[in-house]
């Protein structure tokens, strides 16, 4: 009699694989519930873990393998479980993945007493493409599997690098007697001992590194192996050598031992099919062979049986539709009489629908457990984390909704009884998506974030998340309210509360603000509004005062902030410092004194001063006349913004302690676009007054008491601005290229004389590994193409270059066979690249084919722009050396970088793969707009007065105009602007509506006029500029 087996630990609903020491964050899809079971009696399975552990589970004996997988996957929140499989030993000593159609009873002869194994099925071959950190946590326990078995062959140096990151992320930073006790009680590798010393060694270069973090490097160092993902099937060829054969995402692989002989790219095969013990591959014809007799069209492979080449065949062709196909292939029709062959066929997402949905697709986020992991990078965190089963970090705040008593995470509870965390939970806690980077187990934050120094008091007792691309909003069990995040370069408050609608933002959405701020009723607010004056010309006077309040803050940025930050330092240059203050300072004092003469006529024309006085107080007109007159003399000296510029950075260049500092003081939540946009402001603000007065003229009549003095105002303001025209559009390239070498790495010289920058944006690059998003940055004589690894800087690596003089483009979607596809050919190189949308691709296109014809006749700058070799820094798909040397040295980090900026224009086109034109942003930041907005939430009831700062493409909110750095921020590229429908319900006037993808939001203004000058405004962010104008144009609109 069979001795029973031991009881398996059963986990509960949310339990996350292993002990709950170390979080990490993954994503929890409202909709991810368990797969309803088909009738029946069912049977229980035994399915072991990555971890090691063993899950039960109860399914009905005809539900087919896929539900068995999605049940998996549903129990531990894995949204990407489309790259992993469940693989068994069948009665024949076999191992074979369960088949996603044929009903588990079919294919389990003996369910009670088998074991199933979750692993990894599909390997891709860019960790990046895995959107989530727990499917990178899966992968990283695989790499681990596959090094301890042996199965991932590499040399002495990877090996010894790979266990330093595995040990990282299970003991953190490195000690030396702790590191070497662990080395001693585990082993990761066979034959480990020789390789201690080597390992320590490697250990000790990752201090600070999270177990996020870790698992990035680890699938990194493994992607770049021989063996990686690789399963070997044993054959021998004609000639009976004996031989292996496995399958990857390019296509059929030959190996002799653990080295790769051959090669048979997916392109090149017409066919795979097996007779008995023999596999066949039929490949297509070489038109390149010139002895058509010599060439052979199918090779064969002698396996060891029918069975064999049958396994062998399936993980073929399911890897060939998961990285091939756009989508799932249909089934084939039955035939009625007799069928002929296998009717296998690929069931599931392919590559392409995962990355897809996960990227549209918005989720609430929830923290899982790091077996073994011991790091405890954050006491505040770990005070409080347990999960589900176990309380979460906010725990207390969650309703129970079982029975007085009950506990909802007993771990003795059968998976089925406790099926999930409710996705609908309000008081779960949100965390957006960020990068490995940016996370101290389990929570994000930035590498400059400190302990809150800042809180605030929510006027709510609910959570709220301060979002936007590339800022994070950190759970903080302890104290409600922590400044760790960011909001455009600056830290920003951590809103504790939920969004009105209870949905999940993204890292991309609009900001979640608490309502510190008062709600006005619609009655109240009605009533206010009618006491103000309607005229055309009040508005447009109001937004003369509304956008002077934002720049003398922005002025004062740099008269105190700034020069605040570098008074002290010894390094920067006396004269940098006299610049600024010789510069700046004189005009922040007039335009302070600018702003109460405004405020004082405003106050008049509302009658809020003296209401009795009446006509000749509703103008504004003399105030500007007269205040533009005296500013004239300070407009000589703007000519010298380009050279403070210049100044700043070479000072920069020639002090590291200098650059340090400028580059801390762009992540202070004060400095809420780049530093160098604000040392232009003076420039723009010239071109709002003229866009001001130029409005007023249009509305007056001729005959009107305010008419003489806008007209004269006008030509005195034009004056200036045609005078600095020239420069400014010079100096917008120049601050453009400043801003653009902080975010690309392994460029020297970007910023050379005669180089102008054109356009910047995601194309999808065509190579051997299939499309590969890439970002593209085309200046007027050369377009490099990037990546952006996770890394700590945020920066975009450059992986090569194609100088424009000499290339021509061609459109390749019937070539390729892929949408919106066109080729650029080179003198030495031709790419072939993607684009996400018909428009994309002829915006891309339009000025590519403008940049082209321009450098023709051009004497431009040297293309030699890199400044190491470009295979440096090649990808493996842009590399023909891919297989590894025994004497090649895996790279290893260096000391922990510098923080840098991550929500940049560059990664929100990275993160919304759109692309902007320097057209585009010109007009964006010179078309600023500011002003009191009412907000509304998609399932919300009330309006929430915020000020809101529209600038450089996104909407900067404010509780009101005298804060002095926005509480969080909303890039809209991407975003639609219209007005909202009969259904929605949004009976109010002046009310516009952002939509993007699931996120909807409302904003009403107080008349007509900031109703259109809002929607102007923000459809120069979101719709791209005229493809007939000029490039470099700086016509402007006229309203």
């Amino acid at each position: 009699m069979a001795e029973a087996d031991p009881e398996p630990k059963v986990s509960g609903a949310g339990q996350r694989l292993g002990a709950p020491e170390t979080l990490g964050i993954s994503t929890l899809d409202p909709g991810h519930r368990p797969p309803a079971m088909p009738p029946g009696r069912h049977i229980t399975i035994r399915v072991r873990m990555l971890d090691d552990t063993e899950e039960v589970f109860d399914v009905s004996k005809k539900a087919p393998g896929k539900m068995l997988l999605d049940l998996v996957c549903s129990h531990m929140n894995l949204i990407e479980g489309d790259y992993f499989g469940l693989e068994f030993q069948n009665h024949q000593k076999m191992m074979v993945w369960l088949d996603h159609i044929k009903p588990i009873i079919k294919q389990l002869r003996r369910p009670k007493h088998t074991t199933l194994r979750f692993a990894v099925k599909f390997f891709p071959p860019d960790h990046t493409q895995l959107l989530e950190e727990l499917t990178r946590y899966l992968f990283a326990l695989q790499i681990k599997q596959d090094l301890s078995c042996g199965r991932l062959t590499c040399n002495d140096t990877s090996a010894a690098l790979l266990v330093s990151h595995i040990i990282q992320s299970e003991i953190g930073d490195f000690e030396e007697s702790q590191c070497r006790s662990h080395l001693l009680n585990n082993s990761y590798i066979p034959d480990q001992m020789p390789l201690i010393d080597k390992i320590m060694e490697f250990h000790s270069k990752h201090i600070g590194q999270t177990p996020a973090e870790s698992d990035y490097h680890l699938l990194e160092v493994a992607r770049r192996l021989e063996m990686y993902g690789i399963r070997l099937h044993p054959a021998k060829d004609r000639e009976g050598s004996s031989l292996s054969l496995a399958v990857a995402h390019t296509g059929v692989l030959v190996f002799q031992g653990h080295t790769k002989i051959n090669a048979f790219n997916w392109s090149k095969v017409r066919k795979l099919s097996f007779k008995r013990k023999r596999f066949l591959i039929k490949l297509r014809p070489d038109l390149n062979v010139c002895d058509k007799s010599s060439y052979q069209d199918t090779l064969e492979f002698l396996m060891a049986s029918r069975d064999c080449c049958k396994v062998f065949w399936k993980i073929c062709v399911e890897y060939h539709a998961f990285f091939r196909l756009f989508e799932e292939p249909k089934p084939k029709r039955k035939p009625v009489l007799m069928s002929r062959g296998s009717s296998f066929r690929f069931s599931g997402r392919t590559q392409k629908q995962v990355i897809d949905y996960v990227r549209e697709s918005e989720f609430k986020k929830i923290p899982f457990e790091r077996k073994h992991s011991r790091v405890q990078y954050n006491t505040r965190v770990q005070h409080n984390s347990r999960l589900s089963p176990l309380p979460s970090p906010r725990h207390h705040e969650v309703p129970e909704h079982g029975a007085p008593g009950e506990r909802v995470d007993s771990p003795h509870r059968h998976w089925k009884d406790s099926v999930a965390v409710s996705a609908e939970d309000p008081a779960v806690s949100r965390i957006t998506r960020a990068s490995p980077y940016h996370q101290r187990n389990g929570h994000e934050e930035r590498p400059v974030s400190r302990p809150s120094d800042e809180t605030r008091s929510p006027a709510r007792p609910t959570n709220m998340d301060a979002p936007n691309i590339g800022i994070v909003t950190p759970h903080q069990p302890v104290s409600p309210c922590h400044s760790l995040g960011l909001v455009n370069g600056q830290k920003s408050l951590d809103l504790c509360s939920l969004s009105p609608d209870g949905r999940q933002p993204s890292p991309l959405t609009s900001p979640l603000l608490n309502d510190a701020c008062s709600i006005r009723t619609d009655d109240e607010d009605d009533v206010r509004r009618k006491r103000f004056p309607t005229d055309r010309a009040y508005f447009i006077a109001k937004e003369l005062l509304t956008t002077e309040r934002t720049y003398v803050k922005d002025l004062e940025v740099i008269t105190v902030s700034f020069q605040s930050a570098i008074g002290k330092d010894e390094s920067t240059p006396d004269s940098l410092k006299t610049t600024l203050s010789s510069t700046f300072e004189p005009l922040h004092r007039f335009h302070t004194g600018f702003l109460r003469e405004v405020e004082q006529r405003l106050a008049l024309w509302e009658g809020r001063s003296n209401a009795h006085i009446k006509g000749d107080y509703q103008r504004i007109g003399d105030v500007m006349l007269k205040n533009l007159q005296a500013l004239k003399p300070l407009t000589t000296s703007l000519h010298k913004q380009s050279d403070i510029l210049v100044e700043l950075e070479k000072a920069c260049q020639l002090s590291r302690r200098l650059e340090t500092l400028c580059r801390d003081f762009e992540l202070q939540k004060v400095c809420y676009i780049p530093l160098n946009v604000f040392i232009l402001r003076p420039l723009h603000r010239l071109i709002h007054y003229k866009q001001i007065l130029e409005r007023l003229c249009k509305h007056y009549p001729a005959t009107h008491v305010d008419f003489r003095d806008c007209r004269a105002a006008l030509a005195d303001v034009s004056e200036v601005v045609d005078q600095l025209q020239t420069s400014l559009i010079k100096m917008e390239n120049f601050q453009k290229l400043l801003e653009l070498k902080k975010d690309l790495v392994g460029v020297d010289n970007l910023v050379v004389p005669g180089r102008e920058f054109i356009r910047l944006g995601c194309l999808s690059k065509l190579s051997g590994k299939g499309l590969q998003q890439r970002m593209f940055f085309l200046f007027s004589d050369v377009i490099l193409y990037t990546s952006r690894g996770m890394t700590s800087t945020n920066q975009f690596k450059v992986h090569g270059q194609l100088p424009l003089r000499g290339m021509t483009i061609r459109e390749s979607e019937d070539e390729w066979g892929v949408p919106h596809a066109f080729t650029l050919v080179g003198q030495q190189q031709s790419v072939v690249v993607a684009a996400s949308s018909l428009s994309e691709m002829e915006k891309w296109i339009e000025d590519l084919k403008m940049a082209i014809e321009a450098v023709k006749t051009s004497n431009g700058p040297s293309t030699d722009l890199l400044m190491s070799n470009l295979n440096d820094n090649k990808c493996p798909e842009d590399s023909s050396a891919e297989a590894e040397s025994e004497d090649d040295t895996p790279h290893v980090p260096s000391e922990r970088s510098t923080p840098h900026r991550g929500n940049t224009m560059v990664h929100v086109c990275w993160h919304r793969n759109t692309s902007v034109s320097m057209m585009d942003y010109s007009i964006a930041v010179e078309n600023q707009l500011s002003g009191n907005l009412l907000r509304k939430f998609k399932n919300s009831n009330g309006w929430q007065k915020l000020w809101v700062v529209f600038t450089n493409f996104s909407l900067f909110f404010y509780k009101s105009h005298q804060d002095d750095y926005p509480l969080a921020s909303l890039p809209l590229l991407g975003y639609s602007v219209t007005i909202p429908n009969e259904s929605e319900n949004i009976h109010k006037d002046y009310v516009f509506k952002l939509h993007f993808k699931s996120h909807v939001y409302y904003f009403r203004s107080e008349s007509e006029y900031t109703f259109e000058r809002w929607m102007e405004v923000i459809r120069s962010a979101t719709v791209p500029a005229s493809r007939g104008r000029v490039l470099n144009s700086k016509e402007l609109h006229v309203h």
